[in-house]
C-alpha cells in the first residue's frame, strides 16, 4: 500500500509545550522543531473519516510512548492534535533473512503497519538513481578554463 500525501505545517507553540512536558521530551525543544516545519501523514492511503497522523518525538523512556501529530480537515476547517501514544507492538519476522522489523506507527493504528507501506516520493526517487547517469555538480562544465594558463611561455633569457 502507498503513504498518504498529506501534508500539515506543525502547530508550533503547541508542539513545543508538548514536547517540553512530555516525559522524556527533548531538554531544548526549539532545537528539534522549526517554526516553519511541515509533515508528512505516514499511515498508509486512508479515507476522510480517518485523521492524518505523523510522528514527532521518540521519548527517551521505557514504556514506548511517542509523541504524534494528529489532524483532520482542510484549510480553516483543519484541527490538529499531540499526544503522547503508546508504540504499536507488531512485529514482521523473516525467517529466511533471521531479520525483526518493528511497526513505526501508535498503537490501534488504523490500515496496515509501517512495513507494508510504500513512499511513493521514495520510489520514484529510487527509480530515478538508478535510470539516471550519475553527474558530479562540482565538475568543471566551462570548456575555456583549459586554455587559461599563468606561465608565461615566451621568455627573452638567453
Amino acid at each position: 500500500m502507498l503513504q498518504c500525501t498529506a501534508v500539515t505545517a506543525v502547530p508550533y507553540y503547541e508542539a513545543l509545550l508538548a514536547l517540553a512536558t512530555m516525559e522524556g521530551g527533548p531538554e531544548h525543544p526549539p532545537e528539534v522543531l522549526a517554526p516553519d516545519e511541515f509533515l508528512l501523514c505516514e499511515l498508509g492511503e486512508h479515507d476522510d473519516a480517518v485523521e492524518h497522523a505523523a510522528h514527532v518525538w521518540t521519548a527517551q523512556t521505557t514504556d514506548d510512548r511517542d509523541l504524534w501529530l494528529f489532524w483532520a480537515g482542510t484549510g480553516a476547517h483543519r484541527v490538529h492534535r499531540l499526544d503522547v501514544v503508546r508504540l504499536c507492538p507488531a512485529v514482521l519476522r523473516d525467517l529466511v533473512t533471521r531479520t525483526v522489523t518493528v511497526c513505526a506507527y501508535f498503537d490501534h493504528h488504523p490500515g496496515p503497519h509501517s512495513f507494508s507501506v510504500t513512499d511513493p516520493l521514495g520510489e520514484l526517487i529510487t527509480e530515478r538513481a538508478e535510470t539516471e547517469p550519475e553527474t558530479d555538480p562540482d565538475a568543471d562544465t566551462d570548456s575555456d578554463s583549459d586554455t587559461d594558463s599563468d606561465t608565461d611561455t615566451d621568455t627573452d633569457e638567453p
